[in-house]
């Protein structure tokens, strides 16, 4: 199961804080993933398809918990993706416009809502429960082990603005891009991803989720170190060749005789240690020197052959 489908399986089980939560959440669930189709006059049909089992099993119980409407059923396997295909269908039948106003998909007067009614989200635990209900129904949530990122496909650009308001009122930072036909509400940064879904009851993916980010604090902290390690043994490996070429324009120039005891000492420790650090090449020094010893005599190697 991908970690997508263990949120929204999670989701759908949260238990409703007030008695109109489960109201919002069908609302935003109707909203995301359903289809109204207007057969006639005051006549509708209301359907939504899904590959989802939190959905389609959110969706009939809360439909049969509120709306008390007749529904149909439908499983279907997809031959080329081996998956169900869930279809649930409210047929036009008496009470179906009642509950398109009641649900903030229709206005008073028949007209389509564009954004999000406030009668459906005037409480703060109804936020919640709206933006439970778009998760399960239309979210994406990445595996916390690669990329941090949490996105609502939705459709109409003012709904999709309208969504993101009521996700910000939570205090987490979403944000709204156009995709083709789509419109796809997103986070991005961890903290604003581990704050959502902690705020709308997915308490178990949170734990993931955290896992994940202190497994990528770890490889962060030793890939750092190691990167670290790596530029110091390379900065130690070119200081050291240049000291040998200094060494080595010291004997073409013939002045090696004529070198101080000490400068002459340094040119023979580092020809019997080529790899090591000055840092390292001053404990096997006999007395053992300070590297700010051994690097005040590379300097004295440098003024000599000015």
């Amino acid at each position: 199961m991908s970690f997508t489908a263990e949120v929204r399986d999670e989701l759908s089980r949260c238990e409703p804080t007030c008695e109109y939560c489960d109201l919002a959440t069908l609302a935003a669930l109707v909203r995301v993933c359903g289809t109204l189709s207007i057969t006639g006059p005051g006549r509708y049909r209301l359907t939504v398809a899904t590959e989802t089992g939190a959905v389609a099993r959110t969706m009939l119980g809360l439909t049969h918990k509120i709306l008390k409407l007749r529904t149909e059923f439908t499983v279907r396997r997809s031959v080329l993706h081996k998956v169900r295909n869930y279809l649930i269908t409210l047929p036009d039948q008496p009470g179906l416009d009642k509950a398109l106003v009641l649900l903030g998909i229709l206005d008073r007067r028949g007209g389509l809502v564009r954004g999000i009614p406030r009668h459906v989200v005037a409480r703060p635990c109804c936020r919640l429960a709206y933006i439970r209900g778009a998760l399960i129904a239309g979210g994406f949530v990445a595996d916390p082990r690669g990329d941090f990122h949490l996105e609502i496909a939705v459709q109409g650009e003012e709904f999709a603005d309208a969504l993101a308001e009521l996700i910000g009122q939570i205090g987490v930072n979403a944000r709204v891009n156009r995709r083709k036909s789509t419109f796809a509400v997103y986070v991005k940064s961890a903290r604003d991803i581990r704050a959502l879904l902690e705020a709308v009851g997915a308490r178990r993916s949170v734990d993931v989720l955290e896992d994940a980010r202190a497994m990528k604090s770890v490889k962060n902290e030793v890939n750092r170190k190691v990167n670290a390690e790596l530029a110091n043994q390379t900065r130690s490996a070119g200081a050291a060749q240049h000291q040998l070429e200094l060494i080595a324009e010291v004997e073409r120039r013939g002045l090696r005789g004529t070198l101080p005891r000490a400068l002459e000492d340094f040119c023979a420790l580092r020809e019997a240690y080529p790899d090591l650090s000055l840092r390292d090449l001053g404990e096997v020094s006999d007395p053992p020197l300070s590297k700010s010893a051994l690097y005040h005599r590379v300097l004295r190697l440098e003024k000599l052959l000015e």
